[in-house]
């Protein structure tokens, strides 16, 4: 280890001139040259996950599931420890790549193809990397839509989890040298994905005492609806779970920086839409998954509105399909999420009906109106058990 004599600071600054020529302006992010098919791009840091901070995302975005809340109850299951819940490993992917992929973004379009192929646990360490798999100019001096893969590693290098994202990109527009991707990164997406499940084993009779009785596979059905009472109104706590996430795009907790935008996002920081899906699937948890051994993934997820400060928002899930699972004692469910925000989630079902069900970006087509109070919309699925 290296050493250096401690000495006395002599104060500088009184007699230090700064120099006009010399003053720099860091700028963080991508505009939509920047952007080129194929390119793949390190997201900078790293992100160990310890025990507290695991399950403190898990009370705090209301996981009923106790495998993420005890290592007892996990190790019961099939876990080797209590897993790191899903949505905090997806918050904190998505949250590393913002500095390349969307710091710049005028809005997230849309995620699609969540896998979580194996589990995380408490003390391991997380990186992300995306590659561009294509870029859409939509013009002279207009936003264009930008399509990433990303894929998150632990640190053995093994993939936990792969997902794309669609983001609306402003052009530069200045003629400057475009910021391309790093040419040696690789980019090991699995040629065949697999789920690493866990060595699922029934948990005995007093584990089981610690879920609930009305959520296992043979209590839900295609078609049933599933209206969750409780909802959680969102405070400034939103602004340092933003960056406890590791998300840096301003937009979320730079109230000077937001008031100055125009259109729909000026105004109050916008709610980090990573923190509102997590709230929506944690709200939905108590009715849904309190028996779920695994969340698969998603597909077609979409913030239809923004959350700010002060709005309060609920889940309501539609069962779409049951069907065996890949292991005795299981089954899946593939079930569409909907979030809402600043009406009762009864209320919200009894004043929408089915529009609550159809995407927000097919209504015009459909000659209905979009829905105001919506601000989610995505489908999942889940791997859940049977009763014993």
């Amino acid at each position: 280890m290296a050493s250096m004599k401690v000495t006395k600071f002599e104060e500088q600054a009184p007699g230090s001139d700064w120099q006009a020529d010399k003053v720099d302006q860091p700028e963080y992010g991508r505009y939509l040259e920047d952007f080129r098919d194929g390119d793949v791009f390190v997201h900078p840091r790293a992100f160990t996950i310890d025990r507290s901070f695991a399950q403190e995302y898990a009370t705090v975005f209301h996981e009923a599931n106790p495998v993420f809340l005890s290592a007892p109850v996990a190790q019961a299951n099939g876990f080797a420890d209590m897993p790191v819940h899903p949505m905090m490993v997806f918050n904190i992917a998505l949250c590393l790549g913002v500095q390349n992929n969307s710091e710049k973004a005028m809005a997230n379009l849309g995620y699609y193809q969540v896998n979580f192929l194996q589990a995380v646990y408490p003390g391991d360490s997380l990186t992300a990397r995306s590659k561009v798999l294509s870029k859409r100019d939509r013009g002279p001096d207009k936003p264009g839509i930008v399509h990433v893969s990303t894929i998150c590693q632990n640190q053995t290098g093994a993939v936990v989890l792969m997902y794309e994202r669609k983001i609306m990109v402003p052009p530069r527009g200045d003629g400057a040298p475009a910021q391309g991707g790093d040419p040696a990164a690789a980019f090991p997406l699995p040629a065949e994905p697999q789920i690493q499940l866990p060595e699922f084993k029934a948990p005995d009779a007093e584990t089981r005492l610690l879920t609930g009785s009305n959520t296992y596979f043979e209590d839900f059905s295609a078609g049933q609806i599933i209206i969750h009472k409780n909802m959680r109104t969102i405070t400034d706590e939103h602004v340092p779970w933003t960056y406890r996430m590791g998300n840096t795009h301003p937009l979320h907790y730079d109230r000077i920086y937001s008031m100055g935008l125009s259109g729909k996002m000026s105004g109050e920081p916008i709610v980090y839409g990573g923190l509102v899906f997590g709230w929506l699937i944690g709200l939905s948890s108590r009715d849904l998954t309190e028996n779920m051994i695994w969340d698969l993934g998603y597909t077609e997820g979409y913030h239809t509105n923004p959350a700010v400060s002060g709005d309060t928002v609920g889940s309501i899930s539609r069962i779409l399909s049951t069907t065996e699972g890949p292991v005795p004692g299981t089954g899946i469910l593939q079930v569409q999420l909907i979030g809402v925000k600043n009406i009762a989630t009864k209320v919200a079902f009894e004043k929408y009906g089915a529009d609550l069900f159809i995407k927000e970006g097919d209504k015009k087509g459909l000659g209905k109106e979009k829905i105001s109070d919506k601000i989610f919309e995505i489908e999942r699925k889940i791997l859940i058990k049977k009763r014993p």
